[in-house]
C-alpha cells in the first residue's frame, strides 16, 4: 500500500497548487480521501475530503472556497487545487484513505484514517 503526495512547493500570497495523491496497493474506490495539513507547532487539521465516486465533497471553513478536491478512478489518485494561498496556508499537506463504510458520509478524522501519505509542503510568502 502507498500514498504518494506532490506538488507542493513554494508559492507567493496568491498563488495557486495543485496537490496530487497516487494511491497504490488497495482498491481506490472503496476509500474516502482526505487532505489534512500540519502546520508547524500546530495540530494536524483536517482540509478536504471526498467519497469514493467523487460525488460528495467537504472542505473546512478556512479553506472553503479556496480549495477544490477531487479524484480521478481510472489513476487512483486525488488532487487538491489550492487557490488564493495566503501565508497562513503554509504547512505540510497529508493526504489518507479511509475505508468507506458507512452509507452516510461523516468527516473524517485523523484516527480513522488508514493509509497516510508522506506529505507534502506547501509554502506561502507573503
Amino acid at each position: 500500500v502507498q500514498l504518494q503526495a506532490s506538488g507542493g512547493g513554494l508559492v507567493h500570497d496568491g498563488g495557486s497548487l495543485r496537490l496530487s495523491c497516487a494511491a497504490s496497493g488497495f482498491i481506490f474506490t472503496s476509500y474516502l480521501m482526505t487532505w489534512f495539513r500540519q502546520a508547524p507547532g500546530k495540530e494536524r487539521e483536517f482540509v478536504a475530503a471526498i467519497n469514493g465516486n467523487g460525488r460528495i465533497t467537504d472542505y473546512a471553513d478556512s479553506v472553503n472556497g479556496r480549495a477544490s478536491i477531487s479524484r480521478d478512478n481510472s489513476k487512483n489518485t486525488a488532487y487538491l487545487q489550492l487557490s488564493s494561498l495566503k501565508p497562513e496556508d503554509t504547512a505540510v499537506y497529508f493526504c489518507a484513505a479511509k475505508p468507506q463504510t458507512a452509507i452516510l458520509y461523516t468527516r473524517p478524522s485523523s484516527r480513522e484514517s488508514k493509509y497516510w501519505g508522506q506529505g507534502t509542503l506547501v509554502t506561502v510568502s507573503s
